[in-house]
Parts: C-alpha cells; structure tokens; sequence
C-alpha cells in the first residue's frame, strides 16, 4: 500500500513539475483515479478477492484528502489569462479577414477553410462560446429569435454541448444574438460559402475540407498562428474571446444577470471572475457616481435657498 501512494505521489509531481498541468487538470487526474480505486476496491464487486488470488495482492484506495489537489478558490485561471482589448480584437479579426484575402489573390485552395476559421472566431466571441460549444454548432442550432425579428434567421444559438457538471450530460442553453454584425456574418457563412465546403449529408456549422466536422487541433492552431503573427501576449488563447464577451457586455451597460444567463453560468460570481474591465470604464463608472453625488448634494443646497 505504501508503494502504491508513493508511485501515486511521484505522479501527481511529475505532472505538476514537468509536464506544467494546471491544478484544476491535476485536480481532474485525481478524481479520475479516485473513482476507479473506489470501484476496484468495492467489495461488491468482488476485485479485491479475485486479485489476491490470482496475483498475490490486492487493490488499495491511492488517492486521499491528504495528497490531493484541493479547490481552494473560485478563480484558478493563470494570471496571464485576460480578456481582448477591442484594440487587440480587431487587430485579431482583421487580420484573420486579411488571411482570406491573401490566400485567395494567390489562387490557393485554403481561402475558403481561412474564410471558416475568420466567421468561428467571430461567432464564438460574438456568443461568448466555449471551444467546444463552438465546434459542436450544427446548422439546426442556429434560429430566429422572435423578439428580434431584426437578426433574421440568426437571432438564436442553441448550445448543445455546454460544460458539463461532474457525471452530467452537456448543459444546454439558448444565447440570444446582441449585436447586428454577429448574424450578418453568421447568415452570410451559411447561405453562401458553407454550401462550398462542406461534404453531402454533414450538418456541421463548421465542415472540415477533410470530414464532417473541424478539430480542435486545427481551431487551437490557426488561433495561435494568428496571435503569434500579430506579437499578442500568449496569455489570449481562444477562451479569452468568451471573456472579451462578457466584460464588453458589462461595459456597454448590459444587465449582470442577462449576461449570467448568456453564457451559461449558474453563479454570478462565476461571470464576475470573468469580468476584466478596462480602466476607462473604471474611471467612467467612478465618474458617473461622483457626477450623481454632486448633483444630489446641489439639488439639495438649491431647495434649502429657495426655502
């Protein structure tokens, strides 16, 4: 048994100390081996006599409250990890448009997946998506919405495949369009330039030239290309797009709780740790309450004159 929590332990380090692995993915390790030590070691089952029998031994529980990873706050995304300034995102986004263009003034056959990989990191930004939420799109999940006949056909997402609670199904939800330009671009990649990609029969929003569906390989790749191109910090992977989604929705005045329901998070302390406003916004903010204040104090000293 001692063996075992010492090969254990010397694991969980290695992953930490040379394979660089988050503590919320060490984290996840743990509770996988967790489980299956408390199957193999249920009497119910009978393992622990079929063992000793056959090899001599048997299994033990390796992982406990005192060598595992703890979750011990709600925020454990690395300090680097931030939201897109609208600056860095339309640099982020003109430049994926540039990237079609340049491909196809060359004549070369990737412009149209180059054209796919633009409108994803827009749609994804422009619902606050997770990855795989955006990946996992298919065309029946994108409809009106009818309190905004405005957006057309684009006006609703329904996400299928949201992150899941431990030993749940993907959490479904429904992310209402709030911008104009987001189903503009959503229309114009399914009525004009999906149909030249996609393979008969696929119902994928985002085809492969090569299958079905795009991998998550190839979004992670194209996105670090893009941002490596441009010298943006490291730190901006593609779920900083969801959190540029959220903290420009707070800063252009969208109620908290809309933008809770959005993108999907039971809390709200959840979104508020994915809030990054900017300064500007900070300083307009304590600027608008001092503003407020003094009008009150002079609407006051006002009424006592006029007494």
């Amino acid at each position: 048994m001692a063996v075992d929590i010492a090969a254990s332990g010397e694991w969980f380090g290695d992953l930490r100390a040379v394979r660089g692995c988050a503590q919320s993915t060490l984290r996840s390790y743990q509770d996988a081996l967790r489980s299956f030590c408390h199957y193999v070691t249920d009497p119910a089952y009978g393992w622990p006599e079929v063992c000793e029998q056959r090899f001599g031994t048997y299994p033990v529980q390796v992982v406990h409250e005192w060598n595992a990873a703890t979750h011990v706050q709600d925020a454990e995304a690395q300090p680097e990890k931030r939201a897109f300034t609208i600056d860095e995102l339309q640099d982020f986004f003109d430049y994926a448009d540039e990237q079609v263009t340049v491909a196809r003034d060359r004549g070369r056959k990737g412009w149209l997946p180059a054209f796919r990989d633009a409108t994803l990191f827009k749609t994804a930004y422009g619902y606050g998506l997770r990855r795989n939420e955006t990946r996992m799109l298919d065309l029946a999940d994108i409809g009106p919405n009818p309190h905004g006949p405005e957006f057309g056909d684009c006006g609703l997402v329904h996400v299928r495949h949201g992150k899941a609670k431990k030993g749940s199904p993907p959490k479904r939800r429904s992310v209402a369009t709030v911008w104009t330009w987001t189903a503009d671009i959503l229309d114009e990649w399914i009525t004009e330039f999906r149909p030249r990609l996609a393979i008969p029969g696929t119902r994928a929003l985002w085809p492969s030239e090569r299958g079905p569906r795009i991998g998550l390989q190839r979004i992670n790749s194209r996105f670090a290309t893009y941002r490596d191109a441009l010298g943006l910090d490291p730190g901006l992977d593609f779920h900083g797009l969801r959190r540029s989604y959220v903290t420009h929705l707070i800063e252009a005045g969208y109620d908290p709780f809309f933008v809770q329901q959005q993108v999907g998070h039971e809390h709200a302390s959840t979104t508020s740790i994915y809030t990054c406003v900017s300064s500007d916004f900070r300083i307009r903010t304590v600027r608008r309450a001092i503003d407020q204040t003094l009008n009150a104090a002079l609407e006051i000293d006002d009424t006592r004159r006029n007494r």
